[in-house]
């Protein structure tokens, strides 16, 4: 019998833990030669998300439970709960059931039926965001597709299948900024989707914050795969100069031929404001690259996990 794992990242939200285990629990029923164990990742919460699946796994021991030491984010608690996945495959879904536990077993028939090592899971609607959310996602893909050389599918999130030889290639990575996206793009194979409707979140509102989240896991996908802004930067930096020598020579010619030149502080103080600010967003992209090597270089744990329920700690 394959087992499929679900792993699920999860912050503050007692309230639905029960009734998405509920509905995973219904879902697994009606495709019975597949086994499952989920696999909260938590971050330490401020409720009781905690007792609710401790109890929940006293009942069911395929709920499984890792919760870390401190905060580490969303981002790293998906990648911790893939680390501690033992199934064939590893399917990547929220808990706020946004993403519908119905749809999971469409993408283990794509990918027992049609051989596809990930399937995931595409929106073809998107209840319940905001118009900044959306466009903010919309941004995010179009740059991202646009300065990288992968291919990520457009209203896609997490929501994903994994097959076990994809998630051993992707546990290698040692990343310190991990964008699930980017790596599953990068480690290629089979590839294929399934299209659903994205519903509204059950109850509560997102612990994590939208609009800031999207915005970091963006730019980790962009800085974290692509070198384009610096080149960009440096063109940048060819021009601002080339335009500087065009300027002074026209000056230069001007002054030669005895045209009167007119100088004021609003020129000067419009050329300085904008050579100052190109200088300072220059300094902000090479500081995001530099972060990450520092990050890389120091070699911190990705994570550190306080307890473990279910589950054996790895050595």
């Amino acid at each position: 019998m394959k087992q499929i794992s679900v792993v699920v990242p999860v912050y503050n939200e007692e309230e639905n833990v029960p009734i998405f285990v509920s509905r995973i629990e219904k879902v697994f029923a009606t495709i019975p030669k597949f086994d499952y164990e989920i696999i909260f990742s938590m971050d330490p919460s401020s409720d009781a998300t905690e007792a609710v699946i401790s109890k929940i796994n006293q009942q069911n021991p395929r709920i499984k439970l890792i919760k870390f030491a401190r905060r580490f984010g969303q981002p790293m608690a998906t990648f911790a709960g893939i680390d501690y996945a033992s199934g064939d495959a590893v399917v990547v879904i929220d808990v706020d059931l946004q993403d519908p536990p119905e749809v999971i077993p469409r993408l283990i028939k794509k990918w027992e039926d049609d051989a596809y090592d990930v399937v995931y899971a595409k929106r073809s609607s998107r209840k319940g965001e905001t118009l900044l959310k959306r466009f903010v996602s919309f941004v995010g893909y179009y740059i991202i597709g646009k300065i990288t050389t992968l291919k990520i599918p457009r209203d896609t999130g997490d929501f994903r299948l994994l097959d076990r030889r994809v998630v051993r290639e992707i546990v290698r990575f040692k990343e310190q900024n991990p964008f699930l996206r980017g790596l599953t793009a990068y480690v290629g194979f089979k590839q294929g989707e399934v299209v659903y409707d994205r519903d509204e979140r059950l109850s509560g509102e997102g612990k994590y914050n939208r609009f800031l989240g999207s915005l970091t896991i963006g730019l980790n996908g962009i800085f974290c795969f692509s070198h384009y802004p610096l080149h960009v930067i440096s063109w940048v930096g060819i021009a601002i100069s080339a335009a500087s020598f065009l300027l002074a020579l026209l000056y230069l010619i001007l002054k030669l031929v005895a045209y009167p030149i007119k100088w004021g502080n609003p020129t000067l103080v419009i050329l300085i404001s904008f050579i100052g600010g190109m200088q300072l967003l220059s300094l902000g992209i090479i500081g995001q690259y530099l972060a990450r090597i520092f990050d890389s270089a120091v070699a911190r744990p990705l994570y550190i996990v306080d307890r473990l329920y279910g589950l054996e700690r790895k050595k």
